[in-house]
């Protein structure tokens, strides 16, 4: 059995993760941790516990340490940052004529790399716009294209239930959805219905699936076996 803790980067992100070591690790404590990409700022939301070894996929990376009222304090002022180099970006893209779509900007806790996210409908070429940021930035600069799912996630809103979007408030991770699963829950077909906002089929499709699939084998094992009719000579 190994010894591990759930943290979680972003708000409604994945969850990784970690070795606690002996730090002491409540639930909703702010947390440092190394990453592929570096150094993150976290927060735990799976308590330590130990799982079987053979569930890991990957040798697991330890949580540095504990976060410091510092350490809360450089999240504010990138988060800060994020407003201003998102304005920056935008003007650079309407000077450089490209037919993308900026969604989101990220900064990494140690501010050594820049993220920018963005949308279109094809490949672009980017590459006089990345030059032109690290010249004002003078840092690393990624500029990573998502989807239209992902962008409804990173931007957020509100759903035809009324409540907020499932993908901006709890779901870790996309899963797919199939036009089969609101057949079986007997929805409208009509893609105005059963789509989100991002225009994709609804994420609660899925989600929901598991409630009537087990509805339904209920019903099997609850009806009673068809009696056989007169044989007919």
């Amino acid at each position: 059995m190994v010894k591990i803790v759930g943290v979680r980067i972003k708000k409604t992100g994945k969850v990784y993760y970690f070795d606690p070591g002996d730090l002491n690790l409540p639930l909703q404590e702010k947390v440092i941790v190394e990453t592929a990409r570096g150094i993150e700022f976290g927060e735990i939301v799976i308590s330590p516990r130990e799982v079987p070894e053979e569930s890991l996929v990957n040798p697991l990376k330890r949580v540095l340490r504990v976060a410091t009222p510092e350490d809360v304090k450089q999240v504010e002022e990138n988060r800060n940052k994020e407003t201003s180099a998102y304005e920056i970006c935008q003007k650079k893209i309407a000077a450089h004529q490209l037919p993308m779509k900026l969604v989101d900007v990220e900064y990494t806790f140690d501010s050594s790399k820049i993220i920018f996210y963005f949308t279109a409908d094809g490949r672009v070429d980017f590459r006089e716009l990345v030059k032109d940021l690290a010249s004002v930035f003078r840092t690393r600069i990624e500029l990573r294209q998502i989807g239209v799912r992902d962008e409804a996630k990173m931007i957020g809103g509100i759903g035809c239930c009324g409540r907020v979007l499932c993908c901006a408030s709890f779901l870790g991770d996309f899963e797919p959805v199939s036009i089969r699963m609101a057949k079986d829950q007997n929805l409208s077909l009509n893609p105005t219905k059963i789509s989100g906002i991002c225009g994709r089929l609804m994420c609660c499709l899925k989600f929901e699936n598991d409630c009537y699939e087990r509805k339904e084998m209920g019903r099997r094992r609850e009806k009673p076996p068809e009696t056989p009719g007169p044989e007919v000579q």
